[in-house]
């Protein structure tokens, strides 16, 4: 059995280019992303930025972040929102009210998001879960109780709040080329 990694072991990493999250003590290590995965982060936040703007239900924040429930858990969703509420303070330890997260694969990272990170938002509630797969113009949808995620090809649709219309974002402009 290998040694029980922590947030602090975590926290304390040397800042060497490389994202460092553990989950349930094992520790995961990231190269830096590929430019795709980037130009998907940025376009998702984009979008998810200006709904929230104008539906204040939210707010979404991007990698790096320390998310964290306990000692042995500590992660860096590629996107994620939190209530409004709790981003006001702009304090990691106050955002643990996940209400999406998206996380963007890259090789090196798809295990991980498929499997180990997908496994505690869903443990933690996290109402919805987007894994965003640029090579494949595919992004799986999970929910807390799903055992099989839901898979769009075409368009996504978020709707935090039934006092507001849904966000509802193509596919196609999604994955547009550069």
């Amino acid at each position: 059995m290998s040694p029980c990694v922590t947030a602090d072991m975590v926290r304390a990493m040397p800042e060497d280019g490389n994202r460092y999250e553990v989950v349930d003590g094992e520790l995961l290590v990231s190269p830096a992303p590929r430019g795709w995965h980037q130009v998907l982060v940025g376009r998702l936040f984009r979008e998810l930025s200006d709904y929230l703007d104008e539906h204040r239900v939210g707010f979404a924040l991007f990698s790096p972040a320390d998310i964290s429930w306990s000692l042995v858990d500590l992660v860096q969703p590629d996107l994620f929102v939190v209530p409004l509420e709790d981003a006001r303070g702009l304090e990691w330890e106050g955002m643990k009210r996940l209400l999406l997260v998206a996380e963007v694969l890259s090789p090196s990272t798809a295990r991980a998001d498929r499997l180990t990170k997908r496994r505690l938002y869903q443990r933690h509630q996290i109402p919805l879960y987007w894994i965003v797969d640029g090579d494949s113009r595919q992004v799986e949808i999970w929910t807390p109780e799903q055992d099989i995620p839901v898979v769009e090809r075409h368009e996504l649709r978020w709707q935090p709040d039934a006092s507001v219309p849904a966000l509802v974002l193509s596919l196609d402009r999604l994955f547009r080329p550069v």
